[in-house]
């Protein structure tokens, strides 16, 4: 009973989204997603939808807490570009004689700051060439989007943890063990801040001068595939989440993948998302080699 229920929820969901006229019932999400297709000239032409049971909690005799996931495929048409666009909400519903009467998706929680320490330190070692590989970089993405490489630690917060992966997927070098406020590495399940902290890697790569180091540029349409933006929610200068551009759309604008809520081939704004505020602010970065 609880399962259907859910998946009556689901397809309803679906419905808004594929609606051609607003519903005064539609989501802020829902509304968002689709103004922002609509400013792009794009137009979400299908939108399939899976959703998975992860746990249930019996509160009570009467009452059940059921955590959920909800796996979206969005075809996307823009002019003659046609495009998939997949994202994973994590959601929590409330029952009450098998009622629902709370259910939505779980808000992204900021990450926890860390000391000053995680600033970038004198560079002292010698250098250490490489040259990116923006295509491995970018089938890691593809291929991690939404799962998790047993080869590494898997956090709660974990976008900037998967981020970090794809770049040394693409060949950049780790570097700085065993010192957490040094380089960018992960080794002996431990790590450094700029490894795992979205603001730590947000300061690192513009600042780095050797190996993993990136240049900072004013319009995403810059931005090449395996490049990195990162994104302060509140608008407060503490960057909370970070993403790899994957793809592009019909008119150049960056697509990209991330983990914490898994999503490929999203629109980088991320305006649909639970964390947008008017306040967002972006930094983009484009990764430099030793070419």
């Amino acid at each position: 009973m609880i399962r259907k229920l859910l998946m009556e929820k689901v397809h309803h969901v679906i419905e808004e989204y594929t609606s051609r006229s607003q519903s005064d019932y539609e989501s802020d999400k829902v509304r968002r997603k689709k103004a922002s297709c609509e400013e792009r000239h794009a137009e979400i032409v299908k939108v399939d939808a899976t959703g998975k049971v992860l746990r249930i909690t019996q509160e009570s005799n009467e009452t059940q807490t059921i955590l959920y996931d909800v796996h979206y495929k969005y075809l996307i048409k823009q002019g003659a570009l046609l495009y998939l666009e997949e994202e994973v909400e994590n959601r929590r519903a409330v029952f009450y004689n098998d009622k629902m009467y709370e259910d939505g998706e779980i808000q992204i929680q900021r990450e926890e700051s860390v000391e000053e320490e995680e600033g970038v330190t004198h560079e002292e070692e010698e250098r250490v060439t490489y040259r990116y590989d923006r295509l491995s970089a970018v089938q890691y993405a593809e291929r991690w989007w939404n799962s998790y490489n047993p080869a590494f630690k898997k956090f709660e917060n974990d976008c900037t943890n998967y981020i970090s992966q794809c770049l040394h997927a693409g060949d950049a070098p780790m570097r700085g063990y065993p010192t957490k406020g040094k380089g960018w590495w992960m080794r002996n399940q431990n790590w450094s801040y700029s490894w795992t902290v979205a603001n730590s890697l947000r300061w690192y790569i513009p600042n780095s001068t050797i190996g993993l180091r990136g240049r900072l540029v004013d319009d995403a349409k810059e931005l090449k595939l395996g490049d990195v933006i990162c994104y302060d929610f509140e608008g407060d200068g503490r960057f909370d989440h970070t993403t790899i551009v994957t793809g592009k759309d019909a008119a150049g604008e960056p697509l990209v993948n991330a983990h914490t809520f898994n999503s490929r081939m999203r629109y980088w704004k991320y305006e649909d998302s639970t964390a947008y505020t008017p306040n967002m602010k972006y930094r983009f970065f484009t990764i430099v080699d030793d070419r």
